[in-house]
């Protein structure tokens, strides 16, 4: 006990040492968090893909290192270094963590059926240290789990901390597939959560069918803002279904389609014949005033059924982001 203790001690007095110029700084990640943090190495030599212990705003924790050492600069002078390289024997100890939150989980759903509380426990997570164990869970409103709380205590004997978090924060611990056959995004790259709207399926094309616009999470998917700034941008370079133009040839029409990706125009003019017929040309080549908003193509009509589902799902959204700031 007296070894850890002089352990602790000297790396407490090792992050308040003045930091060197040759000193390194490293990216690490924490399990179940895809934000990046930066920390300082001091005299430690690391590399990328070890283990090391971090203290974070959670207390002690073991994290990977996911960012090669790169050169201290200046901006990096209120980070805190690293406390040391991961050792077997922390390795075997988060190892131990893991087997000991899976028990916590099924303690947990014991206590919130003897409690009748209307939660769905989603994870548990140990802090390296063991100091806390939190229970991550989702709920429909506010919950009053202070008695939950103490029975937790009185089985586990450390600090219990419960948070509530979103669908969206569910399918982030928990993984899986989408429609697509990919990791979920939000499980394998994405740091935060952007703002979704329907509006950016309506600029993309796509149907607006509230199973095919739906995440795993049931909230709009995540991968609409991935395109939304290239779809924005083309469509800008295209007149709207309906508008007047004029082609190559100096004929006048009405545009009947367009393919926003191809950025090809569908017009529908009239011929010396006093006969109408669609033919297609390049947007660069017609003439025709730059609409000042995107109108909704008629092709995308949707039933009333699709339209209170898309409705449902906005207000779910703008719930979401209101919980999201929130927290």
């Amino acid at each position: 006990m007296q070894s850890n203790e002089n352990t602790e001690n000297t790396e407490n007095t090792e992050n308040k040492e003045p930091i060197s110029p040759d000193e390194q700084v490293i990216g690490v990640k924490v399990d179940n968090n895809r934000k990046m943090y930066l920390y300082l190495t001091g005299k430690k030599p690391v590399q990328r893909g070890q283990r090391v212990i971090v203290e974070t705003a959670r207390g002690v924790e073991i994290a990977t290192v996911v960012m090669s050492p790169r050169r201290y600069e200046k901006r990096d002078r209120d980070l805190k270094r690293i406390l040391r390289v991961a050792t077997e024997a922390d390795l075997k100890r988060d190892e131990k963590n893991r087997e000991k939150e899976a028990r916590a989980f099924e303690i947990g759903l014991e206590k919130i059926a003897q409690y009748g509380l209307e939660m769905k426990l989603v994870r548990t997570e140990y802090t390296f240290d063991n100091n806390k164990l939190l229970f991550y869970f989702t709920a429909d409103g506010r919950v009053d789990f202070r008695e939950l709380v103490k029975g937790l205590a009185s089985v586990f004997h450390t600090r219990i901390e419960l948070r509530q978090i979103g669908v969206r924060d569910e399918c982030r611990m928990l993984g899986g597939l989408g429609v697509c056959g990919r990791e979920l995004c939000c499980k394998s790259y994405l740091p935060d959560f952007a703002p979704v709207s329907i509006k950016m399926a309506k600029d993309q094309g796509i149907p607006l069918n509230p199973l095919k616009i739906s995440g795993v999470c049931g909230r709009l998917m995540c991968c609409l803002k991935n395109e939304q700034e290239t779809y924005n941008y083309l469509n800008s370079r295209l007149p709207n279904p309906g508008d007047e133009v004029t082609t190559p040839e100096g004929l006048k029409g009405k545009v009947h389609s367009v393919s926003t990706l191809r950025q090809q125009v569908r017009v529908i003019v009239e011929t010396d014949k006093d006969e109408k017929e669609i033919r297609e040309y390049e947007a660069a080549d017609l003439k025709f005033a730059k609409p000042k908003q995107r109108r909704r193509d008629k092709r995308l009509d949707i039933s009333e059924e699709e339209a209170n589902k898309l409705e449902e799902i906005e207000k779910m959204e703008r719930k979401t982001l209101y919980e999201e700031r929130d927290d």
